[in-house]
């Protein structure tokens, strides 16, 4: 349909990029783009058409081309409808199309003449010259249509013979890769594998095809190859070469895969861990709603990798290892990463125009992610105090360690609710979550005054008092994130919320829910 077998795979290598389509989906999507883009070859060599017949002369391009085009210009100039207007850029582009093609035939029609170009057309006669050819001109242009068309038009001059015309268009099918190629740069692992499919494909079919067309003609002698070729025998050439290497190759796709896996290769002991941002796709800003969703999707992770890193530092209090202690500052950096990737994303799409529903969306992501990204820095806080400890080598005495364990339970689960919440976008569950935040302020303080009364006691001493204040003050802090989550989510689903008038209207004491919901965390959340 858009006649470009390039095209096609730049679309799936920003497929596989951004997770949307595995590598094994692209192979065969890749493999039927090069029978696809023959089309056009076909459509082209309509211009050969030569008959007395008013409906078979109707068949040539400079019949119905400029119909096309005056359609499409109106389509474009006069009408409202977004997908008028991109069918009529449609079919102005193809009346552009054959358009041109007359043009370069009625051109290149004096170059029959002239035997310094028919020697230029012997030398391509050499199998390996014929390929280079055709893969660097088509590498130029970057479009093995347009490529296809500019061989058919010299074919009118009678002096392209058969032999010359099988290798360029082989060439033509290496050339065309490098439009993917350049594509995948800078994406993803899988993204530039994709690419590769398609260029050992390409590479692959070429070599197979050359091995067998000129080994048997080594043996048979083809005849044909010494007579001139025209657009149609191009269009020929073309459609049954992709068809027989698309049929032959069809079985070993798994094998290509492979190889495009073993030459873009994971780093060295390390798994392949699929980038946070890859979903991020600039081509994705032209649909905001979709590029919304696949942002939420990126935001999703990142809530993950900071729970984490969260997860990890609380069991650093209890146990120190250097690995734990490792896996949170890994953490960290992600999603300091994917703060700056995904909050970069949003201000591209918020610049486009949207709904309502979507802008709320995107104010609340942004506000989100910022929070994950607090939470992530607080783990670290957690994670430096636990080196401390192990670090001099002080514990906590029986009384607090126990305290603190009922805390971070109270943590555990607010920091559950509210990325539960988050990931389903549940205004229910996220009500849930304010009562609990105050429950974790009343620990974190009770835990304080307590601390002093051990102090005045003589139980604890004076640096694991300043430890102790660190980890319960981030406890705090995590908290009033999850608590600034909770009230984003549900500001998203009721754009008219205001948020400080929302916390002081649940504290009254008619908000009966509210205090029933923390009479029951209070009682769960027991202190010793």
């Amino acid at each position: 349909i858009i006649q470009s077998s390039s095209a096609t795979t730049v679309m799936v290598v920003g497929f596989v990029n951004s997770g949307i389509m595995r590598l094994t989906e692209a192979v065969g999507i890749i493999m039927g783009a090069n029978i696809g883009t023959t089309v056009t070859a076909w459509i082209l060599s309509l211009a050969g058409i030569s008959s007395e017949n008013f409906w078979i002369r109707c068949l040539e391009p400079s019949s119905f081309s400029p119909v096309l085009a005056v359609v499409g210009v109106c389509f474009i100039m006069f009408s409202k409808s977004r997908k008028k207007q991109n069918i009529g850029m449609i079919l102005a582009g193809f009346a552009m199309l054959m358009f041109g093609m007359d043009t370069m035939t009625d051109a290149v029609a004096p170059l029959a003449q002239m035997p310094e170009f028919t020697s230029i057309l012997t030398a391509f006669s050499h199998p390996v010259l014929g390929v280079a050819a055709g893969a660097v001109i088509t590498a130029v242009i970057q479009s093995s249509s347009a490529s296809v068309g500019i061989l058919q038009a010299l074919c009118v001059t009678g002096t392209v013979p058969v032999g010359t015309a099988v290798p360029i268009i082989m060439g033509q099918n290496i050339g065309t890769c490098i439009t993917a190629i350049l594509s995948a740069i800078g994406a993803g692992k899988n993204a530039k594998r994709a690419a590769l499919v398609h260029f050992y494909f390409n590479l692959t079919g070429t070599v197979l095809f050359m091995l067998v067309f000129y080994g048997v003609n080594a043996f048979v002698r083809f005849g044909f190859l010494n007579q001139a070729a025209g657009a149609a025998d191009i269009a020929v050439i073309h459609s049954a070469f992709n068809i027989v290497v698309t049929i032959v190759l069809l079985p070993f796709s798994a094998g290509l895969e492979k190889l495009a896996v073993l030459t873009v290769r994971d780093g060295k002991g390390e798994e392949e861990q699929e980038d946070l941002y890859n979903a991020l796709e600039e081509r994705f800003l032209d649909n905001p709603a979709y590029a919304i969703r696949q942002s939420k999707a990126v935001a999703d992770k990142m809530m993950h990798t900071a729970g984490e890193g969260l997860r990890a530092a609380l069991q650093l209090l209890e146990n120190y290892e250097e690995k734990t202690a490792e896996k949170v500052r890994t953490s960290e950096s992600m999603v300091d990463t994917s703060e700056d990737k995904l909050g970069t994303y949003l201000v591209k799409i918020s610049s486009a125009g949207m709904l309502d529903e979507d802008s709320r969306m995107i104010s609340m992501l942004l506000h989100c992610i910022g929070d994950f990204e607090r939470i992530s820095d607080h783990a670290v806080n957690l994670m430096e105090s636990a080196q401390e400890i192990y670090g001099k080598r002080i514990q906590f005495s029986k009384e607090a360690t126990e305290e603190l364990k009922v805390c971070t339970a109270a943590l555990g689960n607010i920091v559950e609710l509210s990325f539960q919440a988050f990931e389903t976008q549940d205004v229910e569950e996220a009500k849930q979550i304010e009562p609990l935040e105050e429950v974790m302020d009343y620990l974190c303080a009770e835990l304080k005054n307590r601390h002093v009364m051990r102090l005045k006691e003589g139980k604890c001493t004076m640096e694991l008092g300043f430890i102790l204040q660190d980890i319960l003050t981030n406890y705090e802090r995590v908290a009033d994130h999850c608590s600034n989550i909770a009230v984003c989510i549900m500001k998203a689903a009721n754009g008219k919320l205001e948020f400080h008038k929302y916390l002081d209207t649940l504290k009254q004491k008619e908000e009966k829910w509210f205090w029933e919901k923390y009479t029951e965390y209070m009682n769960k959340y027991m202190l010793p």
